[in-house]
């Protein structure tokens, strides 16, 4: 049986649509996520990726930090979400990160990645990753 390929949105910046690609990579925060109660009595470390797929205004950017979505305001939105207390699943944790980034109307799609890197000791880590479309493009 074959199996059908896989069909990726693709996250990048993009001349013909006017879109820009704005990433964070290897951000480690602390947050208490687990099912396990050795989870829930203690932060663990999580390594959190962000790619977002970002529409262009017509104008440009003007060389003005208000004219684009700016990485510090996603990597601050990201430790905000994982300071506000215990989530069961990563799962959950990428899903209200993914939200939070498509508040911007600028953002078109947002992949965000989540790792566990200290959960088995004989793997560099485990995660999820997940990616979502702005509802009305």
């Amino acid at each position: 049986m074959t199996e059908a390929p896989i069909v990726r949105s693709a996250i990048y910046a993009d001349a013909l649509k006017k879109t820009r690609h704005v990433f964070v990579r290897g951000l480690q925060i602390e947050a208490r996520v687990g099912i396990y109660e050795h989870e829930k009595n203690k932060p663990q470390r999580l390594i959190v990726g962000v790619d977002l797929t970002v529409r262009e205004e017509r104008e440009g950017h003007e060389d003005r930090l208000e004219k684009v979505v700016c990485y510090e305001t996603v990597v601050r939105g990201i430790k905000k979400i994982a300071s506000q207390g215990h989530v069961n699943l990563i799962e959950t944790l990428a899903e209200r990160i993914a939200q939070v980034c498509l508040e911007d109307w600028r953002v078109l799609a947002v992949r965000v990645c989540i790792e566990k890197p200290d959960v088995f000791d004989d793997c560099d880590s485990v995660g999820i990753e997940i990616e979502r479309l702005r509802a009305n493009i």
